[in-house]
């Protein structure tokens, strides 16, 4: 039998519609026009494809629908509608219809089932045309053999490499979750100066320190996540006897002890909204863009707190919320409130009634090298974190509340130079006790040299004023009499994917905004293992 014929014979359709109809037509059995009308219900349309009357032409139909006279009760209205669209070799009259109950002559039946065997042999064509040969399969034979001992070798890699993946995945740590680690160490010491306050500097001793982080990141459903740190932080700020110039990495509490340093769940509310439900250890960074190249959160970059980021930041802490709207590529809208006393029930304390840090800010992008923060903050009982004994509140134990309003700008000149800096104003004003306002002033500019020396190094310069009081009407906080300039210089080096190390140094040229102190410079050699 030939090939063209077991195609046709496993198509029901064509079976049904050719092969069937054209034994009866061989056999002699074509009815009459009568004799079709008669047994309309039990005879089987042939397929059409040409007229034996001189006086009408058929045409090609692309749906059955274009027959009228065809109806989808018909029935055989599934087998025409098969040949019509699927196969294309069914002929209709020029009035659009198919006249199903015509009588039809044997040259009209042979010449409708060559027009469909045609078209069936144009199909099998096109799905064996690119199948391979007795020849190409010789030569696929031969290199298999040639290469016997790669392939055997590839395959006991393939086998190894599956049984490997089969226990990683039996003994993973989570589906859902990847710990990742940190480590920074720290070799620091001051390096001048000796008296700040008219008192010694007695911490000039050289010190090593750390502070180690392991993080858990997970995600629920791929764009969720819940962030949680594991920390333990034993560097000390060394005393000079002044806020001014603290290292960043250094803890308030020094030990060696582990606890949960920071724990969160963000998710999107809206597709151009982040919300942060923060359950301890919130920070600005984790609110909104602090627009520093040098806010490395203490691993990398500045050294000192002052260089990180705008002093008017360290007054968001602790535990709340924060809310980011995207606008667009070029302007997003921060909000966020942290409160440092959430987890304590006594009076004047709690998530409201205590101590506490409100942000707004507006980041805006007007360009791919140029981004601007404008910031708002709104404060209780939250201290600044660096500066001058006044501008931290030091000696005042009043409660107090602040506002407090930022710029911070970051300028790519090249993509190996970019300009930064910042300018901070708070005012504060007593609440109880010595009832008065101050205001405190802080500014920096900031060069960044990405890439310095190999890709992935930093160079970093840092020069500015640290908060200082300007002026005060409370007798408890003076104003600062001098300005004090902080100059900072470091310089990040790219060991491997893994470490870092960053020496730098800070020089503080009036401690305490306090021209009889003398200047103070601390040395610090920071190395970061990452994993």
């Amino acid at each position: 039998m030939p090939k063209m014929w077991k195609y046709l014979l496993a198509s029901p359709v064509l079976c049904s519609m050719v092969l069937c109809s054209a034994t009866a037509a061989f056999a002699g059995e074509i009815s009459t026009p009568a004799e079709i009308n008669e047994s309309s219900s039990t005879t089987t349309p042939v397929v059409k494809a040409d007229n034996s009357s001189q006086d009408q032409v058929m045409s090609q139909v692309t749906s059955v629908s274009q027959l009228s006279d065809v109806q989808p009760t018909d029935w055989a209205f599934q087998a025409l509608q098969s040949l019509v669209e699927r196969y294309g070799c069914i002929a209709g009259y020029p009035n659009g219809t198919y006249r199903g109950n015509r009588a039809m002559t044997r040259y009209e039946f042979a010449a409708g089932v060559n027009a469909c065997l045609d078209r069936v042999n144009e199909l099998i064509a096109t799905a064996t045309g690119d199948l391979v040969t007795k020849e190409d399969l010789a030569t696929l034979q031969k290199l298999q053999e040639d290469f016997s001992a790669e392939l055997a070798t590839l395959r006991g890699r393939v086998d190894a490499l599956e049984a490997r993946t089969s226990e990683l995945e039996a003994n993973q740590f989570s589906t859902t979750t990847k710990l990742q680690g940190q480590v920074v160490a720290v070799v620091s010491d001051v390096l001048s100066g000796d008296r700040v306050n008219n008192t010694d500097i007695t911490d000039k001793n050289t010190t090593l320190a750390y502070r180690a982080r392991l993080e858990l990141v997970t995600s629920f459903t791929g764009k969720d996540t819940l962030f949680t740190r594991i920390e333990a932080n034993n560097i000390t700020n060394p005393n000079i006897n002044t806020p001014e110039g603290n290292l960043f990495f250094a803890s308030a509490d020094p030990s060696s002890n582990a606890n949960i340093g920071t724990l969160w769940y963000g998710f999107p509310a809206t597709k151009n909204t982040q919300v942060k439900l923060i359950a301890v250890g919130g920070a600005a960074d984790d609110l909104t863009s602090t627009v520093n190249p040098f806010d490395g959160d203490g691993a990398f970059g500045a050294l000192s707190t002052f260089g990180t980021r705008n002093p008017i930041y360290g007054q968001i802490g602790g535990t709340g919320l924060g809310i980011t709207h995207q606008f667009s590529d070029r302007l997003a809208l921060s909000l966020g409130y942290l409160s440092g006393t959430a987890n304590d029930p006594a009076p004047k304390n709690g998530l409201f009634d205590g101590a506490y840090g409100a942000l707004a800010q507006l980041t805006v992008k007007p360009s791919d090298r140029i981004t601007v923060g404008l910031t708002y903050i709104n404060s209780y009982r939250q201290p600044l974190t660096t500066g001058s004994n006044a501008a931290t509140f030091q000696t005042l134990g009043d409660a107090f509340s602040s506002n407090s309003y930022g710029v911070q700008a970051s300028l790519g000149i090249t993509d190996n130079i970019i300009l930064g800096g910042w300018a901070g104003y708070t005012n504060s004003r007593t609440l109880t006790g010595q009832r008065g306002d101050v205001d405190i002033w802080n500014y920096a500019v900031t060069l960044a040299f990405p890439d310095l020396g190999k890709k992935g190094n930093l160079g970093g310069i840092i020069a500015g004023m640290e908060p200082r009081v300007t002026s005060s009407n409370i007798a408890a906080l003076p104003e600062d009499s001098d300005t004090s300039f902080h100059l900072e210089a470091f310089y990040q080096y790219k060991v491997s994917d893994n470490i870092t190390i960053t020496p730098g140094v800070i020089w503080l040229t009036a401690p305490d905004h306090n021209d009889n102190n003398d200047s103070v410079v601390i040395g610090a050699l920071r190395t970061t293992f990452s994993f």
